[in-house]
C-alpha cells in the first residue's frame, strides 16, 4: 500500500514537471512581454512616450540612476526570456506538442505570439544597439597638455573631452595598425589659425553653454560610476568572504571536524611555533620566580603550570587550523564574487578605464616618472625581495600551509624579473610613443 502511494506521488511529480516543461515557451514569452510592458510604462509615464534617456536633464542624477538600474534589469529579463523561448521551441518537436494537447495545455494562437514578439522587439530594439556599443566601445583619452577638442563616443551617451593626439592610429581592414603623423599633412593655412577659428565658432555657438553643462554632467556621472564600481570591487569580495566564512563554510567545517579528534597542527611549522611558546613560558615562569626571591618551584607545580599553558596553546592552534581551512573555501567564494562582478559590469569597466586614463594622463611628466619609479622600486627594486617574502609567508599562513623556503626563493628569483621586463617593454612600446617627455624625465630621475 505504501509503495503504491509513493509511486503515485512520484508519477504526479513527474507529470507536473513534464507539464511545466511543455509550457516553457509560453511562460518565457509572457515574462519577456511583461518586461517590455514595464519598460513601455516607464516611457509613457516619465519620458512622454520616448525612450529612457539616461542623460536626460528632466530628472536628477539619483532619479536617473534609479531608472537606469530598472532599465538594465528589465532588458536583461526580456533578452534572457526571449533566448529561453527560442531554445525551448527548438527542443519541442511535434510529438511534444501532441503530448501537450493531450495533457490539456492550450497554446496561444500564432497571431498572438507574433504580436507579442513584435511588441517586444519594438521596445528593446531602441536599447539593444546602445547597450552593445557601451560594452564594446574603446574610450580614447590622451594627455591633456595637447589641444583638446570635444569628442562624442559612438553611443552618443558617454561624452568625453579627448585631446587631439600628435599621432593618430587607425585600424586597417586586416587589423594592422597604421600610424599617421599630423606633421605629414600640410594645409593652406597654419594650423594655429584654423584652431583659433574653430574655437571662436564654438564660443559663438548659442548651444555651447548647454553642451558644456551636458559634458560636465556626463563627466560627473562617469566619475560617480567609477568610484562606486571601485568600492564594489573592494567591498563585495570582503563581505562575501566574511559572510561565507561565518554562515556557510564555518558551520560546515565545525560540523565535519570532530573537536576531540581533530588535528591540532596542520603543518610542522605550527608545531614548532607552539613548542617555542611552551619553552618560553617555562623560562618565563622560572625567571619570575627568581626575581621575586620566592622559594624554588616544585617539579609538580611546574608540571601543573606547563600542562595548563599547553592546553591553552593547543586550543589556540586548533582554532587557527580551523580558521585556515575556512579561509581556503571563503576565498573561493570571494574570488567567485569578484569574477561575477566583473562579468556583469562590462559597461562599468569601460567607464572606469576611461576614469583611470584621465587621471594618469592628467598628471605631469615628473609625476608620471615618480609613480613609475615608485612602483618599480616596490615590486622589482633592490629591496623588493623582502616584501615578496613577507607577502608569500602571510598568504601561506592565511591558508595554513607551511612556508616553503625553496618555493619562495624561486618565486622571488623569477617573478620580479618578469615584472621588470614587462615594465621596460611597456615604457619602450607605449609610454615612449604617448609621452616621450615623461620617458626622458623618468630616465633622468632614475640615473
Amino acid at each position: 500500500m505504501k509503495n503504491s502511494v509513493f509511486s503515485q506521488k512520484i508519477y504526479s511529480f513527474l507529470l507536473d514537471t513534464y507539464r511545466w516543461y511543455l509550457q516553457t515557451p509560453e511562460r518565457s514569452l509572457d515574462q519577456a512581454y511583461d518586461a517590455a510592458l514595464k519598460i513601455k510604462e516607464i516611457e509613457n509615464k516619465h519620458f512622454n512616450g520616448n525612450k529612457i534617456d539616461i542623460d536626460s536633464a528632466m530628472y536628477s542624477n539619483s532619479v536617473m540612476d534609479y531608472f537606469e538600474s530598472d532599465l538594465k534589469k528589465l532588458l536583461k529579463t526580456a533578452k534572457m526570456r526571449l533566448t529561453e523561448f527560442r531554445a525551448s521551441r527548438w527542443f519541442l518537436d511535434e510529438e511534444n506538442q501532441k503530448a501537450a494537447q493531450k495533457a490539456g495545455i492550450e497554446h496561444p494562437s500564432p497571431s498572438l505570439v507574433l504580436e507579442k514578439l513584435n511588441f517586444i522587439d519594438q521596445v528593446i530594439s531602441k536599447y539593444t544597439i546602445i547597450s552593445d556599443q557601451i560594452t564594446s566601445k574603446a574610450l580614447v583619452v590622451k594627455p591633456p597638455n595637447i589641444p583638446v577638442d570635444p569628442v562624442i563616443s559612438e553611443d552618443n551617451l558617454l561624452r568625453v573631452n579627448a585631446p587631439i593626439p600628435p599621432k593618430i592610429t587607425v585600424q586597417s581592414s586586416d587589423n594592422r595598425p597604421k600610424s599617421k603623423l599630423k606633421a605629414d599633412t600640410m594645409g593652406v593655412l597654419p594650423r594655429s589659425i584654423l584652431s583659433t577659428i574653430t574655437r571662436l565658432q564654438v564660443e559663438l555657438d548659442p548651444n555651447s553653454e548647454q553642451e558644456v553643462i551636458q559634458n560636465f554632467r556626463q563627466t560627473q556621472r562617469r566619475t560617480i560610476i567609477s568610484i562606486r564600481f571601485i568600492l564594489l570591487l573592494v567591498i563585495v569580495p570582503l563581505l562575501t568572504h566574511q559572510i561565507a566564512k561565518g554562515f556557510v563554510v564555518g558551520p560546515l567545517v565545525e560540523e565535519f571536524r570532530d573537536t576531540d579528534q581533530m588535528q591540532i597542527f596542520l603543518n610542522s611549522e605550527m608545531e614548532e611555533e607552539a613548542l617555542v611558546q611552551l619553552q618560553r613560558f617555562e623560562e618565563k615562569l622560572k625567571f619570575e620566580n627568581f626575581i621575586r626571591n620566592a622559594p624554588p618551584l616544585l617539579p609538580n607545580q611546574i608540571e601543573i603550570e606547563m600542562k595548563k599553558r599547553a592546553g591553552e596553546i593547543a586550543e589556540e592552534f586548533r582554532n587557527e587550523s580551523s580558521n585556515a581551512i575556512k579561509n581556503v573555501f571563503a576565498d573561493i567564494f570571494s574570488v567567485g564574487a569578484f569574477i561575477w562582478l566583473l562579468l556583469v559590469s562590462k559597461s562599468s569597466i569601460a567607464v572606469i578605464k576611461d576614469f583611470f586614463d584621465r587621471i594618469v594622463y592628467g598628471l605631469s611628466d615628473s609625476a608620471k616618472a615618480f609613480i613609475i619609479i615608485l612602483f618599480t622600486d616596490i615590486f622589482v627594486g633592490f629591496h623588493s625581495p623582502h616584501g615578496w617574502e613577507v607577502l608569500l609567508e602571510g598568504v601561506s599562513r592565511h591558508w595554513g600551509l607551511p612556508a616553503n623556503r625553496d618555493f619562495i626563493f624561486l618565486f622571488i628569483a623569477t617573478f620580479p624579473v618578469i615584472l621588470d621586463t614587462i615594465f621596460k617593454y611597456w615604457i619602450f612600446r607605449y609610454l615612449n610613443r604617448i609621452s616621450p617627455s615623461a620617458v626622458a624625465t623618468y630616465r633622468n630621475m632614475n640615473e
